[in-house]
């Protein structure tokens, strides 16, 4: 494990030598995900993949530059540990908010628990307003959901409702993502409508992209 976390250092410091936006750097940068994708903490929880994405988009802007919060300190702890830190706080945040959207739209016993309590609080920095300029990682999963070259997210909707497809609800749910209480306004749809559908059909299509980019 030393000897991965040193690894892990050594890329990161070598990505930090290149230009933000470089072809070289987003090339570490992608390396890095995958290397420590699989060892970041799991939940099974329905918030846990928007809660990932908003921790590769926060390690992409913050591991260099510290764009939208503090800049990785390789003496505070391992790239693993700074990025668990980040991901349970973002899992703390969309269980709060799932709790007070459903209570206004579904009854109490709906709720899920967690045995994690709520004893975290959200740290203000991470709500600066986001740089303008996007990680091309978030740029490729963006320009892939508008594009759509075969038509599959836009023929993915919710029955009886073309409007509310893959392709609007992938775009709207990147960083940084319209929250379900303001979508279900939107469209006139129930929170858990909206994110069941989003969980059962735009999801494993996102992830399907993901993957083949090698980005998750």
């Amino acid at each position: 494990m030393v000897q991965f976390d040193e690894q892990l250092r050594r890329l990161v410091s070598e990505a930090c030598g290149h230009a933000l936006g470089s072809p070289q750097r987003q090339k570490l940068l992608t390396q890095i995900i995958r290397l420590t994708a699989n060892r970041l903490w799991r939940e099974n929880t329905p918030y846990y993949q928007d809660a990932l994405q908003q921790t590769w988009l926060y390690f992409c802007r913050n591991v260099c530059e510290g764009l939208t919060g503090q800049i990785y300190d390789p003496t505070y702890g391992s790239v693993i540990t700074w990025l668990n830190a980040y991901l349970k706080r973002r899992l703390q945040d969309f269980y709060i908010n799932q709790n007070r959207e459903q209570a206004t739209t579904v009854p109490l016993w709906v709720r899920q628990s967690t045995s994690g309590g709520t004893s975290e609080t959200i740290d203000p920095i991470d709500n600066l307003p986001a740089t303008p300029q996007a990680p091309p990682i978030l740029e490729d999963l963006e320009t892939w959901a508008k594009t759509d070259s075969e038509g599959e997210l836009c023929r993915t909707c919710i029955k009886g409702r073309p409007d509310v497809n893959c392709q609007v609800l992938i775009l709207k749910r990147l960083p940084p993502e319209v929250s379900w209480k303001e979508l279900s306004e939107e469209f006139v749809l129930s929170i858990p409508t909206l994110s069941s559908f989003y969980q059962r059909q735009c999801l494993p299509r996102l992830r399907k992209f993901a993957e083949s980019e090698g980005l998750f």
